[in-house]
């Protein structure tokens, strides 16, 4: 296995969100920030960069691939690139974009938890919807450790690590979670042995998950928001970050700071930026704090091979 595309970099609402007038948004409509525009998060991953794993199918998926020449159809009339979605949690901006893939020609596979499943058949019941469509091929992810390969895809080797974060709003389990609402991908590449961590909602580094994100070659995390009362201070929301089930980037205990302990050959990256967060903004003071640390900022379309 030896690409990786960031497809997308930004979190729920992409960036400027489309009803956003916050100053990052603004600046940006009105180009007066250094800063692109980013559609919503997701990665997809290959061993032979012809068969795809889309991990997480948010609602910019049509333009996504419209942008990603190797997720379109070369084979046949009617084809894909995207072999398998797999989903790290059931929130709506990692989910919606399976509603675009409804017109495949057979039952797509959809790797995620129990939970995940459970969620997307009664609460947000996509699969229910897309039984009348391509139709949905569940493929249970394992929680205990165990790897796992995706249908199609077998010269990926995945694990999934559960993580404390928070389920949709929509769910019942939203304030007791489940250890299957949210979890981290490790991908593995089996000729070279060298490992990638991807987890776009993180709400706790615990020792164990930091010693799981020392042994990888590249690390792509959470980076939804710089402070825990950025949307608070806005005015775009009464809720913190912790109380959305996310860890910030800045403060003590903040995720700048669990990075630094990682080995310094560690790649590191932020996914999943909120549209208020000032590291959009690339001449910023978080920004160059940032590349201090030597930490990078997920963009679309961006190349990772390991």
């Amino acid at each position: 296995m030896g690409d990786g595309d960031a497809q997308d970099a930004v979190g729920g609402g992409g960036f400027p969100q489309w009803n956003c007038n916050c100053p990052n948004c603004d600046g940006l409509r009105r180009g007066k920030l250094m800063a692109h525009a980013r559609t919503q998060s997701s990665i997809a991953v290959s061993a032979n960069e012809v068969d795809w794993l889309l991990v997480n199918a948010s609602p910019d998926i049509l333009g996504q691939i419209r942008d990603t020449p190797e997720l379109q159809p070369a084979r046949a009339v009617r084809d894909s690139g995207i072999a398998a979605v797999a989903l790290m949690d059931a929130q709506i901006d990692h989910v919606t974009g399976l509603l675009m893939l409804r017109e495949r020609a057979g039952a797509l596979p959809l790797l995620a938890t129990p939970e995940v499943l459970s969620e997307l058949d009664s609460g947000f019941p996509i699969t229910r919807l897309l039984s009348h469509y391509c139709g949905v091929a569940p493929h249970p992810v394992p929680t205990d450790g165990r790897t796992f390969t995706a249908p199609g895809l077998e010269g990926i080797e995945l694990q999934a690590v559960p993580l404390a974060s928070k389920p949709p709003p929509y769910s019942p389990f939203r304030g007791n979670p489940r250890p299957g609402d949210n979890i981290g991908l490790v991908l593995r590449n089996p000729a070279t042995g060298a490992r990638v961590f991807y987890a776009p909602g993180l709400g706790e580094v615990t020792p164990e998950l930091l010693a799981i994100m020392a042994t990888c070659a590249v690390v792509l995390v959470d980076g939804t928001f710089w402070t825990g009362d950025e949307m608070q201070r806005l005015g775009l929301s009464p809720k913190a970050a912790a109380d959305m089930g996310h860890l910030p980037q800045s403060g003590p205990g903040g995720m700048i700071e669990h990075l630094a302990r990682l080995p310094a050959t560690t790649r590191k990256l932020l996914i999943h930026v909120n549209n208020t967060n000032p590291i959009l903004i690339e001449d910023s003071p978080e920004r160059d704090e940032l590349t201090r640390q030597r930490i990078e900022v997920a963009r679309d379309g961006m190349d990772i091979r390991f």
